[in-house]
Formats: structure tokens, sequence, C-alpha cells
């Protein structure tokens, strides 16, 4: 998996994700995927709506979990 991709939820972030730091994520995710880092002008339309579905699907995730247990815990994993 990417290194780069940092966990999104709680208490590994203080706060909620923004969509900034959610469409960050997808995009060294779909970067990653790929293989390429800016794709040629031909691939440019898969490649942003592949960003935009992950970013979405990201979202959603993180909207639906429930995180229990994460009270008083001082280790995040990474």
């Amino acid at each position: 998996m990417c290194r780069s991709i940092k966990t999104l939820r709680p208490p590994a972030l203080a706060a909620e994700a923004t969509d900034e730091e959610i469409r960050a994520a997808a995009l060294q995710y779909v970067r990653k995927v790929s293989g390429f880092r800016a794709p040629a002008a031909h691939n440019r339309e898969v490649f942003d709506r592949a960003v935009e579905a992950v970013a979405a699907a990201t979202a959603g995730l993180l909207d639906g979990l429930e995180v229990r247990g994460t009270a008083g815990r001082t280790d995040v994993p990474g």
C-alpha cells in the first residue's frame, strides 16, 4: 500500500478529515494504482474521474464508520 496515505479517522486525526485531506489520499491511491504521477492528456479525464470516485467512496466510508473504544487512547495506529 502507498505509505504516504495517512489514516483519516479519529484518533489518528484530532478532527474529522477535510475534503482536501480526503482528495489528497484519493489522488495518492489513484497514482499508485495507475502508475502515473501525472497522466497524459488522453488519460486525464479517466484519471480525474477515478480520483473523484475514490474520494467519494472514502468520504462515505469515513461518514459511516463507528469508532469504539478510542477514549483515552494514547497510541495511534498508522
